[in-house]
């Protein structure tokens, strides 16, 4: 945690400290060392917040991007009787919970169900297997309404027509094709490939924001079709972003 209650006021940790966590009240302690950013951890395993990871740099830096007063906002679960405790909460009543290891389905259907409006930035860096591929025409213009984009690495679509009569052995397009090479390739729109791809991403319901670092995030998107759903990359400033929720 990088804030608890010491004298009634919200502090940073302070070496040699004690406090009061802000969530469940009970005594924390300031950890300064070496190694690890400056934080306050339980004195005992405490029915805080079970959706609770180790804070990093990459959190740290993360919520310092925002006024002090959205960072650690924290809320109290009636029904499971537990504390959680939002990485950022604006005052449009955004959360954005800043998600560096992997997690499970249920601890995200559980988070994107108990806040109302959730916003996820990932940490991209930890992924493995994940390549940026070749820039796409926008998904939803509407050149494409009568196309299906493939699920391969190589771009290709077949045709809507064929997908609703669920022919075996569709024509693959490549853009070269007479039906698709007068349509304009976008530089906001990406494919990408992710070799044993945490699903759990794939299969959320909340917008979600993928950090690789730099200038930029990339909102993962989903264009519904008959054949398969489609996924691909939205490429999103990171400064509008942040503008946008400060």
């Amino acid at each position: 945690m990088q804030y608890a209650l010491l004298n009634g006021e919200r502090i940073h940790a302070i070496k040699g400290k004690s406090a009061i966590c802000i969530g469940c009240g009970q005594k924390v302690f300031a950890k300064c060392g070496s190694i690890k950013i400056h934080h306050w951890a339980h004195a005992f395993l405490a029915n805080c917040d079970s959706w609770w990871e180790s804070e990093t740099i990459w959190h740290r830096e993360w919520k310092e991007k925002f006024p002090e007063h959205f960072r650690e906002v924290n809320f109290y679960d009636d029904q499971l009787c537990q504390f959680h405790r939002a990485d950022i909460h604006t005052q449009a009543g955004v959360t954005i919970e800043l998600q560096n290891s992997p997690i499970p389905f249920n601890e995200l259907q559980s988070r994107e169900q108990f806040y109302s409006k959730l916003i996820w930035v990932v940490n991209g860096l930890k992924f493995k297997g994940f390549k940026i591929l070749k820039s796409i025409p926008n998904p939803n213009d509407v050149l494409l309404n009568e196309f299906e984009f493939c699920n391969t690495e190589h771009l290709s679509m077949i045709r809507k027509m064929d997908a609703l009569s669920e022919k075996i052995n569709p024509e693959i397009l490549n853009f070269y094709h007479q039906e698709l090479k007068h349509i304009s390739f976008s530089t906001e729109f990406y494919s990408f490939s992710w070799r044993n791809a945490h699903q759990v991403w794939l299969k959320a319901s909340c917008p979600i924001f993928i950090d690789f670092g730099g200038h930029f995030l990339y909102r993962i998107r989903k264009r519904h079709q008959i054949s398969a759903n489609y996924n691909y990359l939205q490429l999103v400033s990171k400064k509008l972003f942040i503008d946008k929720y400060c």
